[in-house]
């Protein structure tokens, strides 16, 4: 991707990884190739001879693609985990399988990675699947219709319905359910699985682990996603410390907080594969990446990512090292900053932001108040709806940009941008006669009425009476657009003042983290102008 950034300057800019291996966002490449018309050039690893493929070709038929923003956190989570799979179609050897290759779910209560499985190999695998009743075993069977499935009802852990095929999986997929402490662990000498140590009742995660290495075949590979805290938990030394010296647990990779099936919280994935050597594994931290829509999507990109020089999210921690004695299987311990590789990098990017901050401190507004409060007369939608000035359109209506979106859960309306975010929790579309109205001065000037409606369902959606109830002020077209065009403005000053601060906050994280490591002198916060106890009580008066 690299060689597109030179040829077309308006290429995405990079997420991560240092400048001789960048690291791009797969949502953003993906979003520039449709929108320059380039959609055939998208790279898919092992589908053509060329290793190309239209926008879309991964999807099984009457399901088509949708992009990675406007997937849900599980659909994300589901393509990231099934993406770091190698290709399943070849064997070990001439001969070696005959039917096609299984991959197993142990922890299916729903078919979503069992469908992003389908979506990247076809028929070129069996699915299988266990889910804890028959109620989530039908839903899943229902979901995989016309696929080669075997879908098997109980809790994998206590009564494992594949027992009979273990070690049999070309690969494993596992997002555990959220897990109640205290299972009931078996006996380590009646069951195989518990081969690195029986789990701690604390740690139902590593018995996870532990059931998906049981079900590989040799070479095979298992993606189990586990929260952050089972790398530390001291409960889960044992067991942690067994993998790594077998060599099974090949990577750990630190997820965004978007990218977890609640949509909040951090969680890793731990990628392990039975037989093989290795010496190490490989530390992999995307929590810095933009969006969660940014981590890779796509083999080929992992697989860029495993041959690259990305020291700052990226690189394989020796045996030795992991070792120590807790045994901390975090990525953020063995890797180096994310905003550069040097401190002088880190300088040049703090001076960079804090140019920015000065001129978004010159382009706040300066306040003019008027000579006389000024007393507009006011229409009600409905009024305005009679008059042919805006249409409520059905709810399933697509909406286009500059259509006003009330929103669900008491989120303020909003003019719709012509991106698929639009599409994300709609109460109502109003389409707007821009030769009448102008959409921002509606939006902005309706948001009293809309959030201060009584909203009786559980979505928080506001009825078609509620829209039609709100009103805005009864101004000619040239005075709703100068307000509109103030308002457009003032939407761009937050944008940026949100991310900036973000930025921020991040450079002062990486500031603390170099101080802590002795990257970093305490010199590194001096001798700039200092946030004194008055300065301090002025911000916060303002706030």
């Amino acid at each position: 991707m690299a060689n597109w950034r030179r040829r077309y300057p308006e290429f995405p800019q990079p997420v991560a990884g240092g400048p001789n291996s960048p690291l791009f966002s797969w949502a953003a490449v993906q979003q520039w190739l449709v929108d320059t018309g380039k959609a055939e050039q998208l790279a898919a690893e092992g589908r053509t001879s060329t290793g190309t493929q239209q926008l879309g070709d991964a999807s099984p038929p009457g399901n088509p693609d949708r992009g990675p923003t406007a997937l849900t956190p599980p659909e994300l989570l589901a393509r990231v985990v099934v993406s770091l799979l190698p290709r399943l179609g070849d064997t070990d050897r001439p001969g070696d399988e005959v039917d096609p290759p299984v991959v197993l779910d142990p922890a299916c209560r729903d078919a979503i990675v069992l469908t992003a499985v389908a979506e990247r190999f076809g028929d070129h695998v069996r699915l299988a699947g266990q889910a804890p009743d028959e109620v989530h075993a039908e839903a899943v069977r229902r979901s995989l219709s016309g696929l080669d499935a075997d879908v098997r009802v109980g809790d994998a852990l206590q009564a494992d319905r594949f027992a009979a095929s273990r070690a049999t999986a070309r690969a494993v997929v596992c997002i555990p359910p959220p897990s109640v402490r205290q299972w009931p662990a078996p006996d380590l000498a009646a069951d195989p699985r518990w081969r690195y140590g029986l789990p701690d009742p604390a740690d139902p995660e590593l018995a996870w682990v532990q059931h998906c290495l049981g079900h590989l075949r040799p070479r095979g590979m298992a993606v189990v996603m586990v929260p952050a805290v089972t790398g530390v938990r001291p409960s889960g030394r044992h067991v942690r410390d067994a993998l790594v010296r077998a060599g099974v647990l090949r990577a750990v990779i630190a997820l965004p907080e978007g990218l977890t099936p609640s949509g909040a919280g951090a969680v890793h994935l731990w990628v392990l594969q039975r037989g093989g050597v290795a010496r190490g594994v490989r530390m992999v931290d995307l929590t810095g990446v933009g969006a969660a829509a940014d981590v890779p999507q796509v083999h080929a990109a992992w697989h860029a990512l495993w041959a690259g020089d990305h020291a700052p999210v990226a690189r394989v921690v020796p045996q030795a090292e992991l070792l120590d004695g807790e045994v901390p299987l975090v990525p953020s311990r063995y890797l180096r900053a994310r905003f550069g590789e040097s401190v002088a990098d880190l300088g040049q990017f703090t001076h960079r932001v804090a140019r920015l901050h000065a001129k978004l401190g010159q382009a706040l507004p300066r306040p003019v108040a008027p000579g006389v409060p000024p007393r507009f007369p006011e229409v009600t939608l409905g009024e305005l709806e009679r008059s042919k000035a805006l249409t409520i359109l059905p709810r399933d209506a697509t909406p286009r940009a500059g259509d006003l979106l009330f929103r669900t859960m008491g989120r303020e309306p909003v003019v719709a941008r012509g991106t698929p975010e639009d599409e994300r929790g709609i109460a109502q579309v109003i389409g707007i006669d821009t030769d009448r109205l102008d959409p921002h001065f509606v939006a902005r000037f309706v948001r009293t009425d809309a959030l201060a409606a009584p909203v009786a369902n559980t979505h928080g959606a506001l009825t078609r009476d509620d829209v039609r109830r709100c009103r805005i002020p009864r101004l000619t077209l040239a005075e709703q657009r100068r307000y509109g065009d103030a308002f457009r403005l003032l939407e761009q000053l937050e944008m940026v003042a949100d991310r900036l601060a973000g930025v921020t906050r991040a450079i002062l994280d990486q500031t603390i983290y170099g101080l802590t490591t002795g990257a970093l002198m305490p010199a590194a916060v001096g001798p700039g102008e200092t946030i004194d106890t008055e300065t301090d009580k002025k911000l916060r008066g303002t706030t």
